[in-house]
């Protein structure tokens, strides 16, 4: 059963692809608002994280805030039927690269700094499609085998990228950077204290990942953030310039900036910021669980 409803899925997705935007955005304005009704532990998820990093909102607006973020996060999900399966021209034509994009273009070592916004799978197809230099990224694979086969093979649609598992060695990532690929990673997201660090985001300590020193360390590159951003015609890509005097030898420094940094890109646009996470769900010894 799980077999059959995961190629169903998949079916859909590619009919979707044959659509207008139009009719996609609005197939998932609809969805979100169902969703936003009827999916509660999310809706919680999202309101209790929503109300800690941004006290100062009444529960009108982070209720308003909370079906915004609902109705972004099914359009975002819906697109990935023509970032994934529509027409070459027709990606070229929806995805836009702006910003500093002269970061991107010799080889210098880079990571790249993609934070969870709903537009993320956006920024990789742009990216395969449109930059002349190898990407490689890292990925979680998912429980079902078909779909995670799929995934893989649409995010590679272009070429021009290597993806790597959670469990892949660093030696080979790093060796890949140092010879000039450039390295995508999303380390805003809590993936348990095991490896990690607290460091405050909005004022909260919180569980992160220091992905983004280590790797930019060990790899001897720049970073270079990456803003994912949907727009009424498709998506912008922002490349933004290379952060200075970073990485620092200081760990815990490092990824503080990150999450100061990631507070400013999400005040342009806080109902696109993936809120339906557990990002307090690890919590310092003694501190009460949030959810």
């Amino acid at each position: 059963m799980n077999e059959l409803l995961a190629y169903l899925g998949i079916a859909f997705i590619r009919l979707l692809a044959l659509l207008p935007l139009s009719w996609i955005r609005a197939l998932g304005r609809a969805l979100g608002v169902l969703f936003f009704h009827t999916i509660r532990s999310r809706r919680h998820i999202a309101t209790v994280n929503l109300k800690l990093c941004f006290p100062v909102l009444t529960d009108a607006q982070i209720k308003k805030l909370v079906r915004e973020h609902f109705v972004y996060f099914m359009q975002a999900l819906l697109d990935r039927s023509w970032l994934w399966h529509g027409r070459p021209d027709v990606t070229l034509k929806r995805l836009k690269i702006t910003g500093a994009v002269h970061e991107l273009q010799n080889n210098e070592p880079v990571v790249l700094f993609v934070p969870h916004f709903v537009g993320m799978d956006a920024g990789n197809t742009a990216f395969t499609q449109q930059i002349q230099r190898k990407l490689i990224t890292i990925y979680t694979n998912q429980s079902n085998k078909t779909i995670d086969a799929w995934i893989l093979k649409r995010r590679a649609r272009f070429g021009n990228i290597r993806l790597f598992g959670r469990i892949a060695g660093v030696k080979e990532i790093i060796a890949a950077l140092r010879s000039g690929e450039m390295l995508g990673i999303l380390p805003d997201m809590n993936f348990g204290p095991q490896e990690s660090i607290f460091v405050p985001f909005y004022g909260i300590p919180t569980c992160t990942i220091p992905s983004l020193h280590r790797f930019s360390r060990l790899g001897k590159a720049k970073v270079v953030p990456v803003i994912n951003r949907m727009t009424h015609d498709g998506y912008e890509v922002e490349v933004l310039p290379a952060w200075d005097n970073f990485p620092t030898p200081d760990m815990v420094a490092d990824t503080t900036f990150m999450n100061q940094q990631l507070e400013g890109y999400i005040a342009t646009m806080p109902a696109q910021y993936y809120w339906v996470h557990k990002r307090f769900k690890s919590r310092p010894a003694g501190a009460p669980s949030v959810y």
